[in-house]
């Protein structure tokens, strides 16, 4: 039986709670000099927002089984790398952005440099999290989880896709550049989050492969309702500034399609993806709500 809206957003409060819970023991605290990059970490990352990442982390967890402690802390290392994430883009040399998740930025609550330190330490301390023996027993287990992010994070995943959004303005991308940038920007940490859950339970190719899947085409439909809040939504439902993609240039799916077209290439991605959980059966129903939450969100 199929969760309905209010089940999903029940356990989604939820799992953000265990999720928050977690990451607060996990940060480090303010002491003595340097106490305030540890300040302006959790700054940065105990403030709220959806924790999507770390539900789907979870949600991939309980198909096979994995114990609870094990699959938060793995939700909060992804996490943290999100956070990171958000910290460097809104710097002035990046996105610019004054406002996050409903509040001063990173850079504008502290400084520059302290959110640049910020960042660094949130995407160093995510590896020290998920290396440690507590995340799982296994080694292999934790090595595979590492690897797994630090290529989702990295040049050939999020990092790599923030580069070609930079360069977007002075250039011109066609729908399949759109879909790589996205892909790499949004798509690659959201399928890591998807399969991890697959990695702690030390599944086989096959289920790793479905989830990836699910995950990539999630990533998309995430990114389209992205664009279709930038310029429908409200600073206030966001939590961020809107309508800066249309104002630097940048090339989008909303802007290459029209808002009718994006739609409909969302609503294809998301049954492309709920299509890809059908070996699951219903343990993977949390998995499709998310998947319906991402075409029909307002924040």
């Amino acid at each position: 039986m199929s969760a309905g809206p209010a089940d999903f957003e029940q356990a989604l409060a939820e799992t953000a709670a265990a999720v928050d819970a977690t990451l607060d023991a996990l940060l480090p605290r303010a002491d003595g000099v340097e106490g305030r990059v540890a300040e302006a970490m959790r700054y940065a990352t105990l403030n709220g927002g959806k924790r999507l990442r770390p539900f789907l982390v979870v949600a991939g967890a309980q198909l096979f089984e994995v114990s609870e402690p094990s699959a938060r802390r793995t939700a909060a290392a992804v996490e943290m790398i999100h956070c990171y994430s958000l910290v460097h883009d809104d710097l002035p040399a990046m996105d610019d952005d004054d406002v996050r998740r409903g509040r001063p930025s990173c850079h504008v609550a502290f400084d520059e440099a302290t959110a640049i330190l910020a960042g660094d330490a949130l995407l160093t301390y995510a590896f020290e999290a998920l290396s440690a023996p507590e995340t799982h027993a296994s080694a292999a287990v934790r090595c595979e989880l590492v690897r797994g992010l630090a290529v989702a994070a990295g040049c050939g995943g999020m990092v790599g896709g923030q580069m070609i959004d930079l360069l977007a303005a002075e250039s011109t991308l066609d729908i399949d550049g759109v879909t790589r940038l996205q892909k790499l920007k949004t798509g690659a940490l959201i399928a890591f989050a998807c399969e991890a859950g697959a990695i702690l339970g030390e599944a086989g190719a096959e289920a790793r492969a479905a989830l990836a899947g699910y995950g990539h085409d999630l990533g998309l439909a995430f990114q389209i309702a992205d664009d279709l809040l930038d310029i429908e939504g409200s600073e206030a439902e966001t939590g961020k500034a809107v309508g800066k993609d249309a104002a630097a240039g940048k090339a989008t799916f909303v802007g290459l399609l029209g808002v009718d077209g994006a739609r409909d290439r969302a609503r294809v991605l998301v049954d492309r993806a709920v299509g890809r959980l059908a070996r699951f059966g219903d343990k993977a129903d949390s998995l499709r709500a998310v998947a319906r939450f991402a075409i029909a969100r307002r924040h």
